[in-house]
């Protein structure tokens, strides 16, 4: 988040530069409000592109073995650019080398789920997923109490990914 601000201000002084520099090759027929108009414009840029290439940064950097399973689009009003082409801002990847069966239940597998989240730290979860069934038991209170099964078909994501890999 740091060197993303940092980034930010850098763009601002560029694209302050960037302008003073025309203003001057023009001969000052510029107007002088161009400037800051100039460094607003990259700041607003920089931050915005750092927003969408959140999530290919992101996947792209995962270890070996972590696999996404699902991701997320958001809008916002506050972002209205969002409605048009809506960013991706978190994903669920599941370990996909740390896969554990049942020994005693055929096609029952648990695995540990990865949420990431743009401004958020990751939280992992074991989920138990039943490939036979097509369904997942979701953790209920996460204190190690008696899961809570969902019946939500092979084609779910996360089913369908811990399905795939095991």
């Amino acid at each position: 988040m740091f060197l993303e601000l940092i980034a930010v201000f850098v763009a601002g002084f560029a694209g302050a530069g960037l302008m003073m520099l025309l203003s001057k090759l023009s001969g000052g027929r510029l107007p002088r409000w161009i400037v800051p108009l100039g460094a607003g414009a990259a700041m607003f840029t920089t931050g915005i592109s750092s927003e969408y290439s959140w999530y290919s940064r992101m996947s792209g950097a995962l270890p070996e073995g972590l696999v996404v399973a699902q991701s997320a689009d958001s809008t916002a009003l506050w972002r209205p650019w969002t409605y048009v082409v809506p960013m991706t801002d978190r994903f669920i990847a599941v370990d996909a080398n740390n896969l554990r069966a049942n020994e005693q239940t055929e096609a029952l597998y648990l695995a540990d789920l990865y949420f990431y989240g743009r401004w958020q730290t990751v939280k992992s979860v074991q989920m138990m997923v039943d490939c036979a069934a097509g369904r997942r038991a979701d953790p209920a209170l996460g204190d190690g109490s008696t899961p809570v099964w969902r019946d939500v078909g092979a084609s779910d994501p996360i089913v369908a990914t811990v399905c795939e890999r095991a």
